[in-house]
């Protein structure tokens, strides 16, 4: 299969880097205007923004696992990065999948700076009903990978079927 030219393939590559400038400029402004654990209502009873710090995965899966889970989803998600950013390049996906590949890989990368700068990830968007109940807290990045993997699926019902 021969590559694509890079003006096609780059495009991804930089809709994957703008979806990592989006969340590390988000989290440095949480991170430089809010206390940690302060808590500042947007929809009262229902969407707060706060600064949480999450040495787990998205929304705080393993957050208590003891440190190992850094390292594992790092690896992970520079793993996947790769295989979605390769397939990209030898032009493997379609236009659907390219998005979708895109926004999971910014979203990835953007987790993994966290872990390396800081040891942890920085969320900072609270879903909650009445203060009574709390969606685990999470950032850009990882809304990113969440809509990046249903533009996967919608794409996977898209294909053609194998008889």
């Amino acid at each position: 299969m021969q590559v694509p030219h890079a003006r096609v393939w780059s495009k991804w590559m930089g809709l994957a880097l703008l979806v990592i400038v989006l969340d590390q400029l988000s989290k440095i402004y949480f991170n430089t205007q809010y206390q940690f654990g302060e808590m500042r209502d947007v929809i009262p009873g229902y969407f707060s923004f706060t600064l949480i710090y999450n040495p787990g995965a998205a929304f705080s899966f393993l957050r208590d696992a003891g440190g190992w889970q850094k390292y594992l989803f790092t690896l992970l998600a520079l793993g996947v990065s790769a295989y979605l950013g390769w397939n990209i390049i030898r032009g493997r996906f379609s236009h659907l999948m390219n998005i979708a590949a895109s926004f999971i890989m910014g979203g990835a990368i953007g987790n993994v700076i966290d872990r390396l700068a800081y040891g942890h990830v920085v969320d900072f968007i609270l879903v909650h009903y009445q203060h009574s109940w709390y969606y685990p807290a999470f950032n850009l990045a990882d809304s990113f990978i969440c809509v990046g993997a249903a533009l996967m699926v919608l794409d996977s019902l898209k294909q053609p079927r194998a008889h």
